[in-house]
């Protein structure tokens, strides 16, 4: 591992010790993972500059969090560290768009990367597989309870056609309506063949939750 990569792990675990469990270190650690692996999956691993880029990316993607941050200050931290890193100033670039452009409310307003920017593809694709299956499903529910969130109301319908303010207004949505509004939708917005290949489960594995939980919640199971 080098100098670079345990610095960010470093500084990670500094930005986020507050952040509650569903956007903590741990989830940029498993983002990170997920990357290298679909980064080998897609070619990338040939390409030593290439894997660089796609690991900082994941491991800092949420150091500067509009749902966590309070200074707005906090949001340069990256590229602070980027340049004390010494990386040359295309890769910090790289890194930089695709934390600015990977978050699904940037997908809201049209701000994608092209099929021809791969380290964004598997970055994006890494962040959106740990929101869905069964860590997902754990995730969702520990923001949630974080903000006091209701967890389901049946009179309130899920908003299907999102802006990107209403999205960010999350005192708007219950619990199970984040499913709705975002999570079932990330398996048709992977990037990579092996993001989709991997999304399949997870999504599955969504659905039949919210099948019995229905279910349970009616009173029918």
């Amino acid at each position: 591992m080098g100098a670079r990569v345990k610095n960010a792990e470093k500084l990670v675990m500094s930005a986020m010790k507050g952040n509650d469990a569903s956007h903590d270190a741990a989830h940029a650690f498993r983002v990170r993972d997920l990357a290298l692996s679909l980064a080998n999956e897609e070619g990338l691993s040939s390409s030593p500059e290439a894997m660089e880029v796609v690991e900082l990316a994941a491991l800092l993607h949420d150091i500067g969090d509009y749902k966590y941050v309070r200074n707005p200050s906090e949001e340069v931290i990256v590229e602070k560290f980027l340049e004390q890193e010494g990386m040359d100033e295309k890769r910090r670039k790289k890194i930089l768009m695709i934390i600015k452009r990977m978050g699904f409310k940037e997908e809201l307003v049209g701000h994608g990367i092209d099929k021809y920017f791969p380290e964004f593809g598997v970055v994006q694709d890494a962040d959106r597989l740990d929101a869905i299956g069964a860590i997902g499903i754990a995730r969702c529910f520990t923001f949630g309870g974080s903000r006091n969130r209701v967890l389901h109301d049946p009179a309130v319908k899920p908003r299907l056609d999102l802006s990107k303010d209403q999205y960010m207004k999350k005192g708007e949505q219950t619990t199970i309506n984040h499913f709705h509004e975002k999570l079932l939708k990330l398996k048709n917005l992977m990037k990579t063949e092996a993001g989709k290949r991997r999304a399949e489960k997870r999504h599955m594995f969504m659905e039949e939750f919210l099948k019995e939980f229905y279910e349970e919640w009616d009173g029918r199971a």
